[in-house]
């Protein structure tokens, strides 16, 4: 009997030292199978002797002169290191179990109606340290093991939807990627011919979940989100499986993508487009099962609680894109819905850095959408957030969309003001890609305020072009192509404003390509419709439709205002020329239409024009 714990843990150190001086130990799972002889709780106690072993067996070591002696103390120093990275892995195990069954008293003790938010708490993998697909399998299993009152049924579909979430993403695994290589044409991406390109229809034949089968072919096929959650009537285990399966495919998506060592750039706009494509998702989701009023509220709440734990992860990564919206690479009439959503919890939610910088991508789309006063209210937020976490990027960043946001506003003095303050911040820190946007915003709205008080002097706007100029080497110094295409199309802007349209075309066509280049959709449709009035301007009508359509269409897609802006200029042209003969250049142009939206964008063309016609009556 040992007079101490100190006695005991002494004891079992020197004999699993002498055990393996002896040969009789042949593997590290030996030695940790005898640690898990320590009793949760005693574990400090245990730490201090077997340190206190590993100090005296170091100094033996390195005073002993004796051979013999010496290379005994080595060996008896290597086997106390494997019992300290064992004991490390007893430990993590331990804080594993401790963690698991905190978890589940959580989910288990808390109102029913708070279960599911408590669950996806738990299987957040933003938590230090998230679950592993092991620990996922041992909660459902415990979750089970809990559920023994036969009336509480939501344990009960929490265990089965978290099991039956890992045996279909066990399936989908071998499939995460293969689709890409099926895409022999195009861009790679989520976007596609509905049903033909992009994962979800690979993934639909992978699954034997109804529910899951369904999503996916829904996905493929570029169908309304929020239709098909309103109409189907998803269990809690069907949706756990769900959500279990999107985390993992978004995850393992990312870490793909991140380690694309041969092209960082394109990895990261990937992460970017993986990112977005499963927030908006998911707040597609909540949207259609908020507006069912057979479903369970707690499903609307998890689905936004997804869509926050996604931004919040992709807030954290190095290339968040403080410059470019929710669009950047999702189409469809769901942004505005999505956005909606999301402003409300938002407002309740803590004043964290992460949110800070999800304001500013939300800020940064609203603005597109043509709702200022919101987009601003964001970004004034985010400002002031990202101060007090001392984000000095986030803020110098929402300085300037607070700028762009003013120059919508007709209010150029304030525009200049707040590009000015993120001029100097740039430069004081450093930030090379906060001071290039700063820069294309101070020389944009100088343009127009000297456009507005009708100042004639030519050095006042040579002046502006020159911030424009600046910035825009800047940016191709830096290689960012979002910014570029902002410059690029700031600087076609101006010079249209200074009627130069010759001057603006290259520009214009630059800003098209670097915004193809990183998926902003408003940044494509606003040079578009912009190269539409220069041509115009050239008297150049063909191209000024063609271009004029692409732009109309890519802006009405996101839900854009500033679609109306083409579509005004199309009609001018339809009552100089008549329908038919815009047609006939629609269908001179329509290859090159249908390889930027297809056959069914090109066929909503004239529709989407009459659409504008009739709103003028």
């Amino acid at each position: 009997m040992f007079d101490s714990l100190r006695d005991r843990y002494l004891a079992l150190i020197d004999d699993i030292v002498q055990t393996t001086l002896k040969g009789q130990i042949r593997s590290k799972e030996q030695v940790y199978q005898l640690l898990l002889q320590v009793t949760p709780g005693e574990g400090e106690i245990f730490e201090r002797c077997l340190t206190e072993r590993i100090e005296t067996t170091q100094q033996q070591k390195d005073t002993q002169t004796d051979e013999l002696k010496q290379a005994k103390a080595i060996r008896s120093f290597r086997a106390l290191q494997t019992i300290q990275s064992e004991w490390e892995r007893v430990q993590k195990q331990n804080q594993a179990s401790s963690a698991l069954s905190t978890a589940l008293q959580t989910i288990a003790t808390v109102e029913s109606r708070d279960r599911l938010k408590a669950l996806l708490r738990v299987i957040d993998p933003n938590r230090t340290p998230a679950l592993t697909l092991d620990q996922l399998g041992q909660l459902a299993k415990n979750l089970q093991q809990s559920s023994s009152d036969p009336n509480d049924k939501d344990l009960q579909q929490f265990a089965t939807g978290l099991t039956s979430g890992l045996a279909s993403w066990q399936r989908l695994q071998d499939y995460l990627i293969s689709w890409m290589y099926d895409q022999s044409q195009g861009p790679l991406g989520f976007e596609g011919v509905p049903g033909q390109r992009g994962p979800w229809a690979v993934w639909a034949t992978q699954v034997n979940s109804p529910s899951l089968q369904a999503l996916f072919q829904t996905l493929a096929l570029n169908q309304p989100i929020a239709h098909w959650a309103s109409q189907r009537q998803l269990t809690l285990s069907e949706w756990v499986e769900i959500a279990v399966v999107m985390q993992l495919l978004k995850q393992g998506l990312v870490s793909w993508f991140d380690k694309q060592a041969y092209d960082p750039k394109a990895g990261a706009k990937l992460s970017i487009s993986t990112f977005l494509t499963f927030a908006v998702i998911w707040s597609e989701l909540a949207n259609g099962f908020r507006s069912t009023t057979s479903s369970d509220n707690s499903l609307t709440d998890g689905c936004f609680q997804i869509t926050l734990q996604i931004l919040r992860s992709f807030a954290q990564q190095k290339y968040f894109p403080l410059y470019g919206g929710i669009f950047a690479s999702f189409s469809g009439d769901s942004l505005r819905s999505a956005l909606n959503y999301l402003d409300e919890p938002l407002r309740t939610a803590e004043g964290t850095q992460e949110k800070a910088r999800i304001l500013t991508l939300l800020g940064y789309s609203l603005r597109a959408l043509g709702q200022l006063e919101v987009a601003k209210a964001f970004q004034e937020q985010a400002l002031e957030i990202a101060r007090a976490a001392g984000d000095r990027t986030c803020e110098i960043a929402n300085l300037n969309h607070l700028s762009r946001a003013c120059v919508a506003q007709k209010d150029y003095e304030t525009a200049i003001s707040y590009s000015q303050r993120a001029l100097i911040l740039a430069r004081q820190s450093g930030d090379r890609l906060g001071e290039a946007n700063a820069l294309a915003n101070l020389g944009y709205s100088e343009v127009f305020q000297a456009q507005q008080l009708e100042q004639n002097e030519p050095e006042v706007y040579e002046t502006a072009i020159n911030y424009l100029q600046q910035g825009l080497q800047l940016c191709e110094r830096l290689g960012d192509n979002q910014s570029k295409a902002l410059c690029c199309s700031s600087l076609g802007i101006a010079y249209l404003v200074l009627a130069q349209p010759e001057s603006a075309i290259p520009y214009l066509e630059f800003g098209l390509q670097a915004a193809q280049f990183s998926g902003d959709l408003y940044l494509q449709g606003v040079n578009l419709a912009s190269l539409a009035e220069a041509y115009y301007g050239q008297q150049n009508i063909e191209k000024a439709i063609y271009t004029g359509s692409l732009g109309m269409y890519l802006l009405q897609q996101i839900a854009s205002s500033q679609w109306r802006q083409a579509a005004g200029l199309l009609t001018i042209l339809l009552g100089q020329m008549g329908s038919e003969a815009i047609l006939n250049v629609l269908k001179q142009y329509r290859h090159q239409i249908i390889k930027v939206i297809g056959v069914d964008g090109y066929d909503y063309i004239p529709e989407l024009l009459e659409e504008y016609r009739r709103s003028l009556s």
